[in-house]
């Protein structure tokens, strides 16, 4: 077994495959692949009729698009060296993919959130997306470039202290780390930031299934039913719905025993596909609704498409892991999931539907929430970016080395430096991106369908 110095070391001896600074040295390759054909091909195998949503998500601004590029900022960073120290990436690690939610015992935690990406990688590739998402949405909130550039360092800062800090912790106490948004708002310098944050916690706190019944449903025929708003949600029809019943059956066999127990103290009510997000757009998503003791008490799960992570063509084949990039891809969410988070919905699992294409289920709502990225100042963008940066960090350390990683980043303010500068360039490189689409859109090779 090595000893904690011989796991600095290595980390150490890292830098010189890339050192530091190198990171910050990032243009584009000259045979970088065009963004829209990349975005065009990840389309092919999606529903092609939702695909112009997702396309007029993206043309909002540069941070939408950022957010649907997952596949493209992953070319970007397969097309340089990388540091060899491999952690459970997220995959897709921007300032909306992390946020509260309710844990089994009904704390609310904040912590990242979304998993459709994740995959085992170079911990900077989580990293530098998330300081160039924070550069990104610096600059479309107005900030000017001084405070772009100190807005995706207190990112990666906050992720080096608190890697420096897991580095010197024991095993069962970096797993058992969270952040408990109980003791997150004291923190809060200003009383105003206090406030938003508590309010932004208590409509979290009522983003519950109950919630969400009263919103997604109404009485049709003399019975509840999800509504229909196309083309965000569509009820299924009676075939459809048949074929639930086996997908549903495949999903509860996943589950722990406890949960399975629980599950089927509920019965199917209806189902029906969702439009979410911004880079799912196109994905195969579904809602169901299940009623427990009665109508007033229902549970709502959406299962979701797990497709391959945008990360797994563009990784070194020394990284690419045969196991994990061959088994089931609702299953690879799921288990990056419990990886990477403090804890995790207690109804997340997964199963295999029409055309054997991969899903994974979990709750639709259960209390979870994120911040409103466009409406932070530039000192609560910096703190939210440094919050984001600490809880990157901790998800890592649960799944690499992180005395390595603690070894490579070093003392010095060197990386977060390096990384700020890539964030800055990346963001440039985003803006041309959106610029490319938004006149893709404009001269009709692209259609788009904005507002929805």
């Amino acid at each position: 077994m090595t000893t904690p110095a011989e796991r600095r070391r290595r980390g150490r001896a890292a830098r010189d495959r890339v050192s530091r600074s190198d990171h910050g040295r990032w243009i584009p390759a000259a045979d970088r692949p065009d963004p829209l054909a990349v975005l065009e091909q990840q389309g092919a195998d999606r529903v092609t009729r939702l695909l112009p949503i997702r396309y007029g998500r993206m043309a909002e601004n540069p941070f939408g698009y950022l957010r649907g590029a997952a596949a493209v900022m992953a070319a970007d960073l397969g097309a340089v060296p990388d540091t060899g120290l491999t952690v459970q990436l997220c995959g897709d690690a921007h300032l909306v993919n992390f946020g509260v939610y309710a844990s089994p015992e009904r704390a609310l935690l904040f912590d990242v959130n979304d998993f459709d990406e994740t995959y085992p990688g170079p911990f900077e590739w989580d990293v530098k997306r998330l300081a160039a998402s924070v550069a990104v949405a610096a600059r479309d909130n107005g900030q000017d470039e001084r405070r772009v550039r100190r807005a995706a360092r207190a990112a990666v800062e906050g992720y080096a202290t608190a890697m420096r800090r897991l580095a010197g912790m024991g095993e069962l106490e970096v797993w058992y780390a969270r952040v408990d948004t109980a003791q997150l708002v004291p923190l809060l310098g200003r009383p105003r930031q206090r406030e938003r944050a508590e309010s932004e916690l208590a409509h979290a706190r009522r983003r519950t299934s109950l919630q969400a019944f009263g919103k997604l449903t109404e009485e049709r025929d003399g019975r509840r039913r999800i509504i229909s708003a196309p083309p965000l949600i569509e009820p299924l029809k009676k075939t459809e719905l048949r074929g639930i019943g086996k997908v549903f059956s495949d999903y509860r066999a996943t589950l722990a025993e406890d949960r399975r127990v629980l599950l089927d103290r509920y019965r199917f009510v209806d189902a029906a596909t969702k439009v979410v997000g911004v880079g799912s757009v196109g994905t195969r998503c579904f809602i169901v609704l299940l009623e427990g003791r009665d109508a007033r008490d229902p549970l709502f799960l959406q299962l979701k498409e797990a497709g391959r992570s945008v990360l797994e063509d563009h990784l070194p084949p020394a990284l690419v892991d045969a196991e994990v990039a061959t088994h089931h891809g609702g299953r690879r969410v799921v288990t990056g999931q419990h990886l990477m988070q403090a804890a995790s919905d207690i109804f997340l699992g997964w199963t295999t539907g029409v055309a054997g294409r991969h899903f994974y289920g979990r709750q639709l709502r259960d209390m979870k929430g994120s911040v409103e990225v466009g409406d932070l100042r530039p000192s609560g963008l910096r703190a939210y970016a440094d919050l984001c940066g600490r809880t990157l960090a901790r998800a890592h350390a649960r799944t690499g080395d992180r005395l390595a990683i603690a070894g490579y980043l070093g003392g010095a303010d060197t990386f977060a430096e390096a990384v700020a500068e890539f964030a800055v360039r990346y963001a440039d490189r985003t803006g041309a991106d959106h610029g490319e689409l938004v006149a893709a859109i404009a001269d009709g090779r692209i259609t788009a369908t904005r507002g929805v």
